[in-house]
C-alpha cells in the first residue's frame, strides 16, 4: 500500500522560499528514485525534479539553481527547498517515483502559490 502526502506549501511574495515535504508509505527512500512534480492551472504536469539511489540529482532548467531536491532515508521523507520563487513557481506540486514505466497513485499535492 503506497500512500504520498505533501505537505509544505503556501502563499509566498515573489522571492520569498518554501520547503516542501514528501511523507510516504510503501517506498524504501534508502533504494527507490524519487521526485517532484507540479502542475499549474491549464498545464501539464511536469518534471521539477529527481533523486536517484545515489543521492545523485537532476533539475528542470526553469528550476535548477534556485531549487534543491534531498532525502532524509531514515525519515523516509523527500524534500523540496524552493528559494527565489517565481510567480510561474505558482503550481500544485507533488512527488512521485520515476522508477516505473507509470506513476504511482497521486498525492493530494501541497499549493504553491507566490504572487504579491
Amino acid at each position: 500500500q503506497v500512500q504520498l502526502v505533501e505537505s509544505g506549501g503556501g502563499l509566498v511574495q515573489p522571492g520569498g522560499s518554501l520547503r516542501l515535504s514528501c511523507a510516504a508509505s510503501g517506498i524504501n527512500f534508502s533504494i527507490d528514485a524519487m521526485a517532484w512534480y507540479r502542475q499549474a492551472p491549464g498545464n501539464q504536469r511536469e518534471l521539477v525534479a529527481s533523486i536517484n539511489w545515489g543521492g545523485s540529482t537532476n533539475y528542470a532548467p526553469f528550476v535548477k539553481g534556485r531549487f534543491t531536491i534531498s532525502r532524509d532515508k531514515a525519515k523516509n521523507t523527500l524534500y523540496l527547498q524552493m528559494n527565489s520563487l517565481r510567480p510561474e513557481d505558482t503550481a500544485v506540486y507533488y512527488c512521485n517515483t520515476p522508477l516505473f514505466s507509470q506513476p504511482l497513485p497521486w498525492g493530494q499535492g501541497t499549493q504553491v502559490s507566490v504572487s504579491s
